[in-house]
């Protein structure tokens, strides 16, 4: 059984016991989160899309901890006038297990 749920304007694809890297939400280790927005429900072959969610559906889950992504290296560079700037960014994640999907 998988769902595509909407987490904070991102999509994903979850089962059961999967661990997702979602844009960071408020909330603790340990806290357990519920996602409404669930727009597609796959149940053994039997698919349900919703227009635009799935009614009834939820997508349990618990905070495992916030985490940063990767270093994102932003590099500018005008060609023979000596300008050059180098930025770097990581995003911040949260870290949640996906527990129960119920339809």
């Amino acid at each position: 059984m998988y769902a595509i749920v909407d987490i904070a304007g991102k999509q994903f694809k979850v089962t059961q016991d999967q661990y997702v890297y979602a844009p960071k939400m408020e909330g603790e280790d340990g806290a357990s989160v519920e996602f409404d927005k669930v727009l597609l429900v796959d149940n053994d072959g039997k698919v349900e899309v919703g227009a635009p969610v799935v009614k009834g559906a939820k997508v349990s889950g618990k905070i495992l901890g916030h985490v940063k992504g990767d270093k994102v290296v932003v590099f500018k560079k005008k060609r023979r006038k000596g300008y050059k700037k180098r930025n770097g960014h990581r995003q911040d994640f949260t870290k949640v297990l996906i527990e129960k999907i119920t339809k």
